[in-house]
């Protein structure tokens, strides 16, 4: 087993390789606006650290968000081109589960990332392994009854410490740990999501109102 981690629903841009037993490599950095520029460089690093070439990963992983239309849609579409191109399967994974997963808790626990607009997508846990609601998108304001008492992790916490009081770590995404949840998915026998894009709202370009038409005559 050699899987491919990719995820790029938030700042963090990150591939990780995982072996079936540890991370091999991974490579991340933190950077909004250049997602398409960073993520095959990172594949790069992680393949040259590991010392084995693109054909001898036998799965992709990627986070499918939820997250900011434009930089979601470079992993997802670099994760399904590998997939296509060495004949692997794709597995999807909410980006706020590898968040959970990373952070260890045992207890109840709220993940948080920056949806932008004065808004975080969020979601709440039983432990680092149980999601206990759908990822949602809302106002820090709104859901602060819904999480209050609650440690939360993610940069949206640390954003919003009015209603996340007990931010802790991670601040971004990690591939390793995607990688290392979905090794334990597959053991377990347990299902993924499909490897679309999990927006949760309409994306921010849209067509003018009042746009017209031109046909060729």
């Amino acid at each position: 087993m050699l899987l491919l981690a990719v995820d790029t629903a938030t700042p963090a841009v990150t591939a990780a390789l995982h072996d079936g037993r540890s991370v091999v490599a991974e490579s991340s950095r933190v950077d909004a606006r250049r997602h398409g520029e960073l993520l095959l460089p990172a594949v790069d690093r992680v393949l040259a650290e590991a010392g084995v070439k693109l054909d001898a990963v036998t799965a992709v992983v990627v986070g499918v968000g939820p997250g900011p239309y434009t930089g979601l849609r470079v992993g997802l579409v670099t994760a399904s081109t590998f997939g296509s191109a060495l004949g692997v399967p794709v597995h999807g994974l909410c980006t706020l589960d590898g968040l959970a997963y990373a952070s260890g808790l045992e207890e109840p626990f709220v993940v948080a990332t920056d949806a932008r607009r004065k808004e975080v997508y969020w979601a709440r846990y039983d432990s680092f392994r149980t999601r206990v609601s759908e990822p949602a998108v809302d106002r820090p304001a709104d859901i602060a009854e819904q999480v209050a008492g609650l440690p939360a992790v993610g940069a949206g916490a640390l954003l919003y410490p009015g209603t996340f009081p007990d931010a802790r770590e991670p601040e971004h995404v990690s591939a390793g740990a995607l990688a290392a949840l979905a090794v334990e998915k597959l053991a377990a026998g347990e299902d993924f999501l499909p490897p679309l894009p999990l927006y949760l709202r309409r994306p921010d370009a849209q067509v003018p109102k009042n746009y017209k038409v031109v046909t060729p005559k």
